[in-house]
Parts: structure tokens; C-alpha cells; sequence
């Protein structure tokens, strides 16, 4: 009856026939056959995880391990099983070893885990002698999956004047031009806007596959220094470098209208004298004229130009020459116009016949 309940008992860890057959076999022998044959030396280590204090997603494979030391005399069969922290056993296993000598066995199994536990494992040896490992401890800590965002395209901008100084006069018309670029990783809208001195003064949205350039432009009306700024308002916010300038608003002189005067002179025989000039200007304005004989006086008048300037004549001078003037002198054509004024002289000889002045008898 003993050997019938050990034989049960064995059946109980799952042992196969042959294995319950066999153990049965040993149980059952006489006491003198025990005595003059003793049960094989086994010694079984504490199960090692491959890791035994796991953190990360689950399910995850955990492998153990353990070795096993039998002192073998020709065929001996050994039998073992897994015993579970949760109180439940593997399926006996056996493994035929053969030889002389002590035989190391490495025994291993694996495990999947999906959620948090700890727990022990241990080898427990059914023949050809009993014996127990050690627990060997672990613990699995499953962790959700981190989900990453997916990362939208990636904006960046730089900007800059042109020009970066400007010196001259202040008129209406674009005078200083901001320019930027925008660029990005993989095509998408941008919405962007212009920042002038820290004031809003454009707002903007294009379609950048590569590359895009925008811009815009501003007319200083006075003196001044500052900066623009290109701000990308989506889809990722970011700035680009500020682009300074310097306006300097300085009038140029204004265009000068010059004048010039040019005359030819001649007498004839009988004493009379000829004279013909020209005003030249440069520009628009109004031009007065003087002929002048010997210093004196003798006609003068005006004149107007366009803003084309040009040559005009002025009213030749015709007079007969009597007394000292019949002696030879000079003819003078005085100009004056908006800027400045002009003169020529030009001689002539005495009379070859002066003419003489009658007068009445007394």
C-alpha cells in the first residue's frame, strides 16, 4: 500500500508512464537491494533569469536557467519539473544520461509575462535522486508604449534689407526693401507676418515646398533707424534674425539754370553799326537781355525758357554812330537769368566816313 501511494504521489507531478514505472520500480525494491545500492548524488542550482528585474513594454519573454549535477554510473534516467511562485508545477521532464562521472546539465524554460508580477522560480529534481533548488526571484514591471508625436515639418526664416543704409532725398516710393526667405523640410503652408519696429505690417500665407521668398517695402518720409523681423505664425512659431537699417534724408541741391550770351558785331561805310546775340540756358526760367553801347544803354527785353533750356535769339541792334562813338568802341550783350548772369564785349573800329550832324543856319 506504501508503494502504491508514492506511485500515486509521483503521478501527481505529471511524470510520464514509463517514469512513474521506473520510480515505482525503485520504491518497491526490497530493503537489502536499497542498502547495497545507493540512490546517484544530485545537486541543482538556484534558476537564474535572463533578466530578473525587467522594466519596458509587455509582453515580454522571460528565459531561466539552471544547472543540474548527476553522478552517473552507466544509463540513469534524470527527471525534473519547474515549480511556480504561483504554486503550479511544469510537466515532468527527463533527460537519459549515460557514462561514468558526475554530468552537468543545464535545464532552461521561458516564460511570457503581460502584465506586473513577482514571483520565484525553482527546479525540482524527481530522480534518480530528489532534491529541490534555491528560488530564484524576479520581477517583471510592464510599462505603456511612450507614443511619440508625430513631428510636423520644421520652419526656420532669415530676413535682411536692401539697402541697409540709404542717403539722399525723402520722396514718395518705396525707399528701403525687407526681404525674406522661408524654408522648410517638407511642403506646407506657412502663415508668416512682418514685424517693423516692434508694429505689425503685413501679414502673409504661401505654400513652401523648399524654399519661398517674401517681402515688403517702406518710404521714409523723415530721418530714422530701425529694424524688421519675419515671424512664422504656423505651422511651427519661430523668428528670423532681425534686419536693421539706417534712412538718412538729405535734399540734393536743385538744378541750376545757367545762361551765356554770344554776339557778332559789324559797322558799314556810312557809319552805322550791326549787332546780333543769342542767350543759351540750361534749364526753365526767365532771361533778361541788354545791349549796351560804349556803356550806355541802348535796348534790352526778356526772354523765357523750358524746362529744356535752349538758344533763342535776342532783338538785333541797328544804330548809326555820330560823335565819339563813330571813333570806335565796344558793344556789350549783358544776360541775366535765374542763377546766374553772362556778358561778351566785342569792339569795333572807327567810322572810315563819319557821318556828320547838320543844323540849321543861324
Amino acid at each position: 500500500m506504501k508503494s502504491v501511494g508514492l506511485a500515486r504521489k509521483a503521478a501527481a507531478f505529471g511524470a510520464s508512464a514509463a517514469v512513474l514505472a521506473a520510480l515505482a520500480a525503485g520504491l518497491v525494491a526490497s530493503p537489502a537491494q536499497a542498502a547495497t545500492k545507493a540512490a546517484p548524488k544530485v545537486a541543482v542550482s538556484a534558476p537564474r533569469a535572463s533578466d530578473s528585474d525587467y522594466e519596458g513594454s509587455c509582453p515580454v519573454k522571460v528565459d531561466f536557467s539552471a544547472k543540474i549535477k548527476v553522478a552517473v554510473k552507466g544509463k540513469t534516467k534524470l527527471a525534473y519539473r519547474w515549480l511556480h511562485g504561483d504554486g503550479s508545477k511544469s510537466k515532468v521532464k527527463v533527460i537519459k544520461l549515460t557514462g561514468k562521472g558526475t554530468k552537468s546539465v543545464t535545464v532552461r524554460q521561458s516564460l511570457t509575462f503581460k502584465e506586473d508580477v513577482k514571483g520565484w522560480e525553482a527546479v525540482q529534481v524527481l530522480g534518480p535522486k530528489k532534491a529541490t533548488s534555491k528560488k530564484g526571484y524576479f520581477s517583471v514591471s510592464c510599462e505603456k508604449p511612450i507614443e511619440l508625436p508625430n513631428p510636423g515639418p520644421a520652419v526656420s526664416a532669415r530676413a535682411w534689407a536692401s539697402p541697409s543704409s540709404y542717403v539722399g532725398p525723402c520722396t514718395p516710393g518705396d525707399k528701403i526693401n525687407f526681404a525674406g526667405v522661408i524654408e522648410a523640410n517638407r511642403p506646407t503652408w506657412v502663415r508668416y507676418r512682418w514685424v517693423l519696429n516692434g508694429d505689425v505690417v503685413d501679414y502673409g500665407k504661401v505654400k513652401v515646398y523648399d524654399t519661398r521668398k517674401v517681402g515688403f517695402g517702406i518710404s521714409p518720409r523723415d530721418s530714422q533707424r530701425g529694424w524688421a523681423q519675419l515671424e512664422i505664425l504656423s505651422p511651427d512659431a519661430t523668428s528670423s534674425n532681425r534686419a536693421y537699417y539706417r534712412v538718412w534724408c538729405k535734399d540734393e541741391a536743385p538744378e541750376t539754370t545757367k545762361v551765356s550770351a554770344a554776339t557778332t558785331v559789324g559797322t558799314t561805310p556810312d557809319c552805322k553799326l550791326s549787332a546780333t546775340g543769342t542767350i543759351t540756358s540750361t534749364g526753365a526760367g526767365r532771361v533778361t537781355w541788354t545791349w549796351l553801347l560804349n556803356g550806355k544803354t541802348v535796348s534790352n527785353g526778356e526772354t523765357y525758357f523750358d524746362r529744356n533750356g535752349g538758344t533763342k535769339s535776342v532783338d538785333a541792334l541797328s544804330v548809326a554812330l555820330t560823335g565819339d562813338d563813330a571813333k570806335g568802341g565796344s558793344v556789350r550783350l549783358f544776360v541775366s537769368g535765374p542763377d546766374n548772369s553772362d556778358q561778351i564785349f566785342k569792339s569795333y573800329a572807327a567810322c572810315s566816313t563819319p557821318a556828320t550832324s547838320t543844323s540849321s543856319p543861324a
